[in-house]
């Protein structure tokens, strides 16, 4: 079994020998243990708090074998507005319910929720329903939380 216990920033020209597809919650488990696409597994024993992104890398402790993050596609709301100030709105009252949020120059995108989907589509906004990566901003201390 691999254990990691180091990260380090995404590099297209690292040598990685396998990934690790996780979700956007996945990725803020700092220990534990889980499953590669070719079946072997492995042990995460990062520091608390860790939150991976897409194309991280981690570092096995005995090897020093690399293993790339990926964002696995999950279901998430997408978010458009007809002009910034709404999507901007829409931001901001997802921010007062701290809720994850993916934040882009033209959508913003979420985890499924039946009442804040009601809550945005009375705000005028378009929503769509998809299967896609999610990379939800990390909290102003570098936390993640999903609620």
């Amino acid at each position: 079994m691999l254990t990691f216990t180091q990260k380090k920033p995404p590099s297209p020209n690292a040598a990685v020998i396998s990934t690790l597809s996780l979700t956007a919650e996945e990725r803020t488990r700092s220990r534990h243990h889980w499953q590669m696409e070719d079946g072997q597994a492995v042990l995460l024993r990062l520091p608390r708090g860790t939150v991976l992104r897409d194309g991280d890398i981690l570092v096995d402790e005995t090897t020093g074998s690399l293993v790339r993050i990926t964002a696995k596609p999950e279901p998430v709301l997408t978010v458009v507005a007809k002009n910034t100030i709404d999507l901007l709105k829409a931001a901001y009252h997802l921010g007062n319910r701290h809720v994850a949020v993916e934040i882009t120059p033209s959508y913003l995108r979420l985890s499924p929720d039946p009442i804040l989907q009601a809550m945005l589509e009375q705000m005028g906004v378009e929503i769509k329903e998809e299967i896609s990566p999610f990379q939800p901003e990390v909290g102003a201390y570098g936390h993640h939380h999903s609620h």
